[in-house]
């Protein structure tokens, strides 16, 4: 069997770009040969001025913006149609990265609603652009999908158990299609970070101070970078032999 690993040249669909570890993750792909179809959700400054940087390294690959509320099954639809028209194809690389999380840690405070919404955003949304993006990897017998889990999957989390459900959900997502589609040629894995600075959850190590995740606390003495967490996804993308797993990026914390 041909061994084929190669992403140059291949298109890369990342959720949730405008910042953090999604712009990372466009960033590296971009530098591996990859061209691009990168989603907001209300940021679009953020993200043209993430695309403008970028464009500068992109030669004649192409970029594209899409705004998308991943909560939304029209906007995933949609956000489908118009890739198919920007780059005549759908994406051969899949980065699950738009998400929601809203730190409230007591069960009690955490109303029926935003379980609800918590669950839509990070593991609805997830199954619905999963089975969106299948059919094209189907047909070419090539495909990766990497999913931005979370250390809250096992449990561990500053946020609540409405977080870590959603979470852990994806990781069960994951390693469901990772094991019945492995032999169609597409991997399924997902990366777990915590305390990763530098994101709309956790600006700062400031952020962090007073929780399970303080730096004192985190065997490595720091937070992670969002460039870290991005050369995990660009690992996963060059590794066809590896599907199945939930690489734990968190400095040693358990």
């Amino acid at each position: 069997m041909t061994v084929d690993n190669e992403i140059k040249g291949r298109l890369a669909l990342i959720t949730g770009a405008s910042g953090g570890i999604g712009a990372a993750c466009a960033r590296d792909l971009l530098s591996a040969g990859a061209s691009l179809a990168l989603t907001y959700s209300t940021n679009k400054t953020t993200l043209d001025e993430l695309i403008d940087e970028l464009k500068a390294q992109a030669g004649d690959r192409k970029i594209s913006s899409h705004q998308c509320d991943v909560a939304k099954d029209d906007d995933l639809t949609r956000l489908f149609d118009e890739v198919k028209q920007e780059h005549r194809q759908h994406p051969d690389i899949l980065v699950v990265n738009a998400g929601y999380g809203k730190r409230t840690s007591n069960i009690l405070d955490i109303s029926i609603e935003e379980w609800d919404y918590t669950i839509n955003v990070n593991l609805r949304s997830s199954f619905i652009i999963t089975k969106l993006a299948i059919p094209h990897m189907l047909e070419q017998h090539w495909g990766r999908v990497v999913y931005i889990s979370s250390i809250a999957a096992t449990g561990t989390s500053i946020n609540g158990c409405h977080y870590s459900a959603s979470k852990a959900g994806v990781q069960g997502l994951s390693k469901n299609l990772a094991n019945k589609m492995g032999k169609d040629g597409i991997t399924f894995n997902d990366v777990a970070p915590a305390m990763i600075t530098g994101t709309g959850m956790i600006p700062t190590e400031e952020n962090l101070k007073g929780t399970p995740g303080d730096v004192k606390n985190i065997p490595v003495g720091r937070s992670g970078s969002t460039q870290e967490c991005a050369n995990a996804v660009t690992m996963l993308c060059r590794t066809g032999y590896m599907t199945g797993q939930s690489l734990l990026l968190s400095g040693g914390l358990k």
